[in-house]
């Protein structure tokens, strides 16, 4: 699951993630329209922008930890607010890893991989 408010990079993401041939992808562009559909799957990880309009992506990952199917799924940030302070903030908070924006398509679906295995796998 990938939650992101900038369309550009949803789709960004999603092909090269999908194009890595591990993953189907569910994409949602804000932290509440994410919330209102995880119940009815369980997702094996969770991509948060951190910058989002209305519910920010520290916001959505508190109101995921808070849910029965997902409350141990791995969360990992991908942002642009990657200065040491806020990386160590985010892993504070339960983040399983960041991913600094901009990423690179072409590692994108490895790095997603090697997170999950690290922390679910």
């Amino acid at each position: 699951m990938y939650v992101e408010d900038e369309p550009d990079i949803r789709e960004v993401a999603r092909f090269a993630l999908e194009y890595s041939g591990d993953y189907e992808v569910k994409i949602y562009e804000s932290g509440a329209e994410a919330l209102a559909i995880v119940g009815t799957f369980k997702p094996d990880i969770v991509l948060l922008d951190v910058m989002m309009p209305g519910m920010d992506g520290l916001a959505t990952m508190e109101a995921l930890r808070q849910r029965e199917e997902t409350a141990t799924v791995p969360i990992v940030f991908m942002t642009a607010k990657v200065q040491s302070a806020e990386v160590s903030r985010y892993l504070a908070l339960g983040a399983a890893s960041v991913i600094p924006k901009p990423f690179d398509p072409r590692t994108l679906g490895a790095t997603v991989k090697e997170i999950w295995e690290e922390h679910a796998g």
